[in-house]
This record gives structure tokens, sequence and C-alpha cells, in this order.
């Protein structure tokens, strides 16, 4: 553990060192930059919740997750994916500009047209179309599997209002169409296509139609900015993440720090709690405060406390 000044790696005093860096938070922890994903991140759920999202799983419903902003709703469809084997989760982060196409599947069609001349010059033949069709995170999920994948649909609030109708289809139905595929003759019925995700694979679509054979596992997060149509939410199972109170503050620092990270907290864990109005502060603020405070920071200094625990509803 660094004491007094040690734990400042920056200075601000224009001197050149070779900083040794300490080792970074559990959360912020990415691998060993040749593709191993970092260790899978400890998820905090009651009895309550965990069986909603049981219900979700048993009747093949996409789960709606609202709360305040860092209650865990991302952080859900992880820990779901990591304890039910699923595989990497397929993620889809919603804005304004979101439209369900990108999220089903892209077409290169000026990437196809440059090649196709290029081959016509050479006197080759045409390119194969699959080459410039590739799978978005939720028509992958969708495509045909012994056991299905995991997409997280991350702050659908913040989409087009016509967007959570656009949804309902794709989920009633299981299915989509690729138009570009499914105009190709007979004889071109079948095509190789890219998936979504790290390490894509193909995989085959006949006659442009991509189907499910298990409903992929939804998470869909909601900032509760605005109010879902009665049809979509009445195909979807709600779950609403309370905030954590002081009990569950402490298992959350226990399980991403240890049991050594509860010793001396208190006044961190009073100054989060008075600090606290509901949608203002997030979880993950508090573990920073008592990591660095493990560390050996000095969290009482003259605004370093106000920076770590900045209200998310404030002015920047």
């Amino acid at each position: 553990m660094t004491q007094g000044d040690d734990w400042r790696l920056f200075r601000g005093d224009r001197v050149a060192r070779q900083t040794e860096f300490p080792e970074a938070p559990p959360w912020r922890q990415f691998g060993n930059g040749a593709g191993t994903r970092a260790r899978h991140r400890p998820y905090l759920i009651g009895p309550t919740e965990a069986d909603v999202v049981s219900a979700a799983l048993h009747l093949r419903r996409p789960l709606l997750v609202t709360g305040h902003p860092g209650t865990g709703k991302s952080s859900l469809a992880h820990a779901i994916a990591h304890e039910l084997s699923l595989g990497p989760v397929l993620q889809w982060p919603v804005n304004s500009r979101s439209v369900l196409k990108d999220a089903l599947y892209g077409y290169d069609a000026i990437g196809r047209l440059r090649e196709t001349h290029l081959r016509q010059e050479r006197g080759g033949p045409e390119p194969d179309i699959g080459t410039f069709v590739r799978l978005g995170p939720l028509g992958t999920a969708l495509v045909p599997r012994d056991r299905p994948r995991m997409l997280l649909v991350d702050e659908l609030d913040k989409g087009d209002v016509d967007l959570p109708n656009d949804l309902l289809t794709v989920f009633e139905e299981g299915e989509f169409d690729i138009p570009e595929l499914a105009r190709l003759p007979e004889e071109q019925s079948e095509v190789s296509v890219l998936t979504h995700g790290p390490g894509s694979k193909r995989v085959a679509v006949t006659q442009g139609l991509v189907r499910c054979r298990e409903f992929p596992v939804v998470v869909i997060t909601s900032n509760g900015e605005r109010d879902f149509p009665p049809a979509f939410m009445r195909r979807c199972v709600r779950l609403d993440l309370p905030d954590p109170d002081e009990a569950r503050l402490r298992d959350i620092v226990a399980a991403h720090l240890g049991d050594e990270a509860l010793s001396g907290i208190d006044d961190l864990l009073y100054a989060f709690l008075n600090a606290r109005a509901p949608g203002e502060l997030a979880t993950d603020q508090l573990l920073n405060a008592v990591f660095l405070r493990m560390g050996g920071v000095n969290l009482d200094a003259e605004g370093l406390l106000d920076a770590v625990l900045h209200r998310l509803g404030g002015a920047v």
C-alpha cells in the first residue's frame, strides 16, 4: 500500500519520470490485449430480482431493466451470460440515430460495386455478395443455435420514439429478412455472411431469411427518460432495480475489493449515502473512492472527494 505522496503519479512539476503504474481496479482491467477477456466481475442481486430474471428466461421474453444510472442494469446482462454460460454478450448501444436495420444487418453496396468493377477489369468472377453483408448484434442473436445468445440493448429510451414498436415484429416472430439476399436467383439461395462481435464467424443464410431456433436472452435497459408504448411493455418482463441500501453497498464493496476493504470506510459510506439523491450518484463512484482509500490516498483532501463523488445530475 502506498503512503504519503507516493500515490501521486502526476505531480504537475514538469519533471519527466519513468513511472511504474499500480494495478488497476478490478472493474478497469481489460485482459492481456491478446484477445483474452478480463475476469468476470462479481454481481450481487436479491432473490426477488433474480426470480424476475428467471421468469423472463422461462417465458422467452425480453427483460426490460429500469433504474437509476449506476444501479447495475447493463452489468446484469453480463452476469446472466456468465452464470448461464451463454458466451460473450452481444451489445447494441442505442442512441438518437439508431435504427432497427443497423442492429439486424449491414450491406456494403458501394464496396461490392467497386469490387465488381475491379474484377471486371481483370476478367475475374463477380465477388461473393456474402462478403459485403454483416449481421448486427440483434441479427447475430437471431442466428439459429441450440443454445441462445445474450443480447444487451442498452439505453433504449435514448432511441427514436418509434424504435420500440419497430422491434415488436422481430421479437414476436424471432426472424427477419435480408432483401438483398432474398432477391438472389435460386442457385444462389444460400449465402455465407459475417456475424457481429470479436472473432466473428460466417453463417449460412438461406433465401435471405434469418430465423432463430432458441429466442435469445434479451436484456433491455432504460434510465426512465420516457415511457414506452403499451404494446411493447406487454411483451416484456419488467425489472426495476432499486438503489442499494447500506448493507447492500457493503456487500458490493466486499465482493469487488475483498473483506479488507470494509475496514475504515464508514466515513466514505456515510458521505456517499448522505450525498446520494435518486439518480445523483452511482455505486461505482463509491467503489472508486474505496479503491483510492485502500491505496493510501487521502480522500479528505479538499476537492478530491467531491471529484470522485461528483453528482451525475450536476453541470460538468
